[in-house]
């Protein structure tokens, strides 16, 4: 499970068996759990986080989508 940033509260990583799915970052915080697609940044699941924090979350995806994806690429090729 390669973590790529730790933001705040906030890390993320993708699971290293997900190579089959669009690309994509996992966001942790304690026990809750969301999911951005990164080829068009938009929420694709969320577990426990409210609204506040998941529009952080996707201002900071938006920001390093370029570094996310650059991860994601060079890791599964």
């Amino acid at each position: 499970m390669p973590v790529i940033a730790r933001v705040g509260p906030y890390r993320f990583f993708f699971y290293s068996n997900e190579n089959d799915e669009p690309p994509h970052v996992h966001v942790q915080r304690e026990r809750m759990l969301a999911k951005f697609w990164l080829e068009e940044v938009s929420l694709a699941e969320s577990k426990r986080f409210v609204a506040h924090e998941l529009r952080e979350m996707e201002r900071i995806v938006l920001q390093r989508r370029v570094e996310f994806l650059e991860a994601w690429h060079e890791f599964f090729r």
